[in-house]
């Protein structure tokens, strides 16, 4: 598994070096975004992009990596604002991680961003035969997504989550049913990172009201 490691802090990269070399992760190092951008290429599987680099600002560096490559794409950062994870997030990010963090919640979202994406998204199941219509329609073979008949442009993470509610409109799924399907683990967090996504689906689909929080339970997706 090769991973590219876009930071400029020495003693983040030599920590973070020394676990992945450890489990058997292959490693590349970029200090600067013109480094980053320079050693992206089709034989990367996973990249951690850390927002603060010295030459250009990482939200840059995002857009250009997802447009150049389908690896995964961890943002690594110390901005832990709403805003900012949204943002990341809305980039094609597949997960968002705060400093400072745990090496084995690093490991455990990695795994799980990998594992999911290696596993064939798009076997997601359809629709249950007889569930309720509703105003978002999602093609799981094509991975479109649409509302009241206007397309809908997903990050891969965001459709995954879309696609699981739109399984049975009206029907709420929890939040542990959700996390444990596209994570495949629960961690500290998950829910938090589950709630980001589901802020930036939401704001895609409006002005449709489309996805309702039952608090404490989870979610579900608005029938008719």
């Amino acid at each position: 598994m090769r991973v590219l490691i876009v930071e400029d802090d020495d003693a983040v990269v030599g920590a973070l070096s020394a676990v992945l070399l450890h489990y058997g992760y292959e490693i590349r190092v970029a200090g600067t975004a013109a480094e980053a951008l320079a050693a992206v290429d089709d034989t990367l599987d996973v990249v951690l992009l850390d927002l603060g680099l010295p030459d250009r600002d990482g939200t840059h560096v995002c857009r250009r990596i997802r447009t150049a490559t389908d690896a995964a794409l961890l943002i690594v950062t110390a901005r832990d604002d709403l805003r900012s994870r949204v943002h990341g997030l809305d980039l094609g990010a597949d997960d968002y991680i705060v400093k400072p963090y745990d090496s084995r919640e690093l490991l455990a979202r990695l795994n799980a961003v990998v594992r999911r994406r290696t596993a064939g998204r798009a076997l997601l199941p359809e629709p249950a035969p007889g569930a309720q219509q509703c105003r978002v329609k999602v093609d799981v073979g094509r991975r479109e997504a649409s509302v009241d008949g206007r397309s809908v442009r997903l990050t891969r993470l965001e459709f995954d989550i879309l696609a699981l509610l739109a399984r049975s409109p009206g029907v709420v799924m929890r939040y542990e049913q959700i996390i444990s399907e596209l994570w495949g683990a629960s961690w500290r967090g998950a829910q938090r990172t589950l709630q980001v996504h589901i802020a930036s689906v939401r704001g895609k689909l409006a002005p449709a009201d489309t996805i309702e929080t039952v608090r404490g339970i989870g979610y579900r997706l608005r029938a008719g």
